[in-house]
């Protein structure tokens, strides 16, 4: 007994599919097509009642990210990053200012002391981040 995958023309009505239609075609999950769609990579429109529908457009756009993921090595978050990167002109210029920004001891740190005072620093944000958040009064 041999198990048929699902075509287009099989499970196509109105033009489109629905997530998880679209999940059997292309073999991404429907929960990974809910992250790329979060990305903001491939946005599939909704019906009236809220549901996603994939047509051939966001089909071929799934296709090609599975042979941009492939061909380049790079994961879905490193394309999701990419693209907030060119959407965001602030991120984009601190990004390039830290990349060409070369490392400079603070002028009030002696030579000898500036390891000393990276470690600080670094435990001190260590701590920051490890205590636990305070919540508004309610």
């Amino acid at each position: 007994m041999s198990i048929e995958t699902p075509t287009l023309r099989d499970l196509a009505h109105d033009g489109t599919l629905t997530i998880h239609e679209a999940s059997a075609i292309t073999g991404w999950s429907a929960r990974m097509l809910r992250y790329i769609e979060d990305s903001g990579l491939v946005v599939p429109v909704r019906s009236a009642g809220g549901y996603r529908l994939f047509g051939p457009a966001e089909l071929q756009r799934l296709r090609t990210l599975r042979e941009l993921l492939e061909e380049f090595g790079v994961e879905l978050s490193e394309v999701g990053f990419a693209l907030r990167l060119r959407e965001d002109r602030a991120l984009r210029a601190a990004l390039d200012a830290w990349f060409s920004a070369p490392a400079v001891r603070p002028d009030e740190v002696a030579p000898a002391e500036w390891l000393a005072f990276e470690q600080e620093k670094h435990l001190r944000l260590l701590a920051a981040a490890a205590a636990p958040q305070s919540r508004p009064s309610e």
